[in-house]
C-alpha cells in the first residue's frame, strides 16, 4: 500500500511500534517476578501502552480504510500497459510486511501485555471462596475464654457474661461470641434452636451486624445486649432480635452444647455468615 509520507512506510513503523511494545510489557514481567521496582515498571508500562497506541492510531489513519476516491470512470477493458502496472504494484506491496503482519504483531503486543497482567493478578492470594461466610468454629470445638480457658458449665453464674473463642483459634475475630447465662425456661427459642442453649448458656457472635463494631455490653435486667458504636440493642431471649438502633438484623448465634467433661462446645458453626450486612447481603 502507498505511504503518502516521506520516509518508513506505515506498515513498516506500526511493526516497530508492536515490537516494542511487546519486548517492553515482556521485560515489565521479568522485572515484576525478579522482585519488582515501581519506577521501572511504571516506565515499562508508559511505553507498552504508548507504543501500541500510537500504532492502533497510525493503523486508523492509514491502513484501516482506504478512505473516499473520486474519479471519472474510463473505459471498460485493459491494455498490457495497465497489467504491467497492477503486477509493479503488487510486487511492491509484497515486499512489505503488510496488513497481515500487522495483525499478528497487534496478537503479539496483546499476549505480552496479558502476560505482564497475570504476575500481580496471582499476586492478589487466592479467592476467599467460602473463607467470607464461615469461621473458626467447628463441631465439638470446646470454648475458652480471652485467656484461653476452657469454659465449663458453672463457670458463669445466672446473668453472668464473657466473651469466648474456639479452642486453638484465640485470635480468629470473626469467631468470637458474646456468652451469656440466663435462667432455665426464660429463652425464647426459634424453631430447629430448642437444643442450642444448654443449661440457660446462649452464644451469639459478637459482631455487629450494623457496621460490624463489637456488641460486648449486657443488661441483665432488660436481657439485651448494646453496641456502643451506634446503639443497637439485642434481645438476648429472642434470638438477639434487634430492639432499637440501625441494626437490621438478628445476631447470629452459635449452637452450643456440653460435652461428658461439661465443658461448653460447639455443636456446628454459625447458620449464618457473621458481620455487617452490607457484603453478605442481598
Amino acid at each position: 500500500m502507498p505511504d503518502n509520507d516521506k520516509g518508513m512506510p506505515a506498515e513498516r513503523r506500526i511493526g516497530a511500534l508492536l515490537v516494542i511494545s511487546t519486548v517492553a510489557a515482556l521485560a515489565l514481567a521479568v522485572v515484576y517476578i525478579g522482585g519488582g521496582q515501581p519506577q521501572a515498571e511504571g516506565a515499562l508500562l508508559g511505553i507498552a501502552l504508548g507504543a501500541i497506541g500510537f500504532a492502533l492510531i497510525l493503523w486508523a489513519r492509514g491502513l484501516s480504510t482506504e478512505g473516499t476516491v473520486t474519479a471519472e470512470r474510463g473505459p471498460l477493458g485493459g491494455d498490457h500497459e495497465d497489467e504491467d502496472v497492477v503486477e509493479e504494484r503488487i510486487e511492491e506491496v509484497s515486499d512489505e510486511p503488510g496488513r497481515r503482519s500487522v495483525l499478528k504483531l497487534f496478537w503479539a503486543a496483546g499476549g505480552a501485555l496479558a502476560l505482564a497482567a497475570v504476575f500481580p493478578i496471582r499476586s492478589l492470594g487466592p479467592a476467599p471462596g467460602r473463607s467470607l461466610l464461615t469461621t473458626a468454629w467447628k463441631p465439638g470445638a470446646r470454648l475458652v475464654d480471652e485467656e484461653g480457658r476452657p469454659v465449663r458449665v458453672e463457670t458463669l453464674p445466672v446473668g453472668g457474661t464473657l466473651t469466648a473463642f474456639p479452642q486453638d483459634a484465640e485470635h480468629a475475630a470473626d469467631s468470637q461470641v458474646v456468652v451469656v447465662r440466663v435462667a432455665d425456661g426464660e429463652i425464647r427459642p426459634r424453631p430447629g434452636r430448642e437444643s442450642w442453649s444448654p443449661e440457660g448458656y446462649i452464644a451469639y457472635s459478637k459482631i455487629c451486624p450494623h457496621v460490624g463494631c463489637p456488641v460486648g455490653l449486657y443488661q441483665s435486667d432488660t436481657h439485651e445486649l448494646l453496641c456502643p458504636c451506634h446503639q443497637s440493642t439485642f434481645d438476648v431471649l429472642d434470638g438477639a432480635r434487634p430492639r432499637f438502633g440501625p441494626a437490621t438484623r438478628s445476631l447470629p448465634q452459635l449452637p452450643l452444647a456440653v460435652d461428658r467433661e461439661g465443658f461448653l462446645t460447639a455443636q456446628a458453626d454459625f447458620d449464618e455468615p457473621v458481620g455487617p450486612a452490607f457484603w453478605n447481603r442481598g
